[in-house]
């Protein structure tokens, strides 16, 4: 288990008074994650000092957010979660949803084991990458996939839809560039599965700066997919 020093939470800005909307009674784990990024997270290779003072703003209420799209109950898998954004957040204030991590770096692995165990969370982490063959078979199904921070969208609507169910989500975390680069990878997302995708403000009215999400909806059956091709091609 990972244990966090008192005076880790000198190093990390003031806790966010919204924080206790979004994380309700479970706050304190919230607050014990924060702590154990602060003391390990620059050791370990996880964050860089200057996200320190930003861990809550940046990191944690900003990867929080999208709990507000995921259905009750979903399972989530959670691609490339190195220090655990967003997986992490989002199991600790959506403990009805089974959350596993997808991380292929060892070291990043231990730590994210240790953080679940610490925190008592339910969750796994597996050590790999979204597209592999095995963990393509073993993770197939998803209700919900999420990436923070991983590849730009073309690559991850190849990587994350086919882990997805017919009509599953996969909610990419991006930046103000996110408009543009929907429109860049619309035919690649559309090529890889993707029904639908839309550009949508989380936290809005909540947050001084909402998270922006990239929704991309999984078609309902590959089966649409190939009719559409056909059609295509019969034009």
């Amino acid at each position: 288990m990972v244990e966090a020093s008192a005076g880790s939470a000198e190093l990390v800005g003031a806790r966010p008074a919204v924080a206790v909307e979004l994380f309700g009674a479970r706050l304190p784990l919230a607050d014990e994650y924060v702590r154990l990024l602060a003391e390990h997270g620059e050791r370990r290779g996880l964050i860089g000092p200057r996200e320190l003072p930003r861990l809550w703003d940046r990191h944690v209420l900003n990867s929080v957010a999208v709990a507000e799209l995921i259905p009750a109950g979903a399972r989530v898998l959670d691609v490339g979660s190195g220090a655990g954004l967003p997986g992490v957040p989002l199991s600790i204030a959506r403990p009805d949803v089974r959350v596993t991590m997808v991380e292929p770096m060892e070291r990043r692995v231990a730590w994210l084991s240790e953080v679940i165990d610490a925190l008592d969370l339910d969750a796994e982490v597996i050590r790999g990458r979204a597209e592999e063959p095995n963990i393509r078979r073993s993770l197939t199904g998803a209700d919900v996939g999420t990436a923070r921070a991983v590849a730009p969208l073309a690559k991850l609507a190849h990587w994350c839809l086919p882990l997805l169910r017919p009509d599953g989500l996969l909610l990419a975390l991006k930046g103000a560039s996110a408009e543009e680069e929907l429109a860049r990878d619309a035919n690649a997302v559309r090529a890889a599965g993707g029904a639908s995708a839309s550009v949508v403000a989380c936290g809005a009215g909540v947050l001084a700066t909402p998270t922006t999400v990239v929704v991309i909806r999984k078609e309902k059956s590959a089966r649409g997919r190939d009719d559409r091709r056909s059609t295509r091609k019969d034009r």
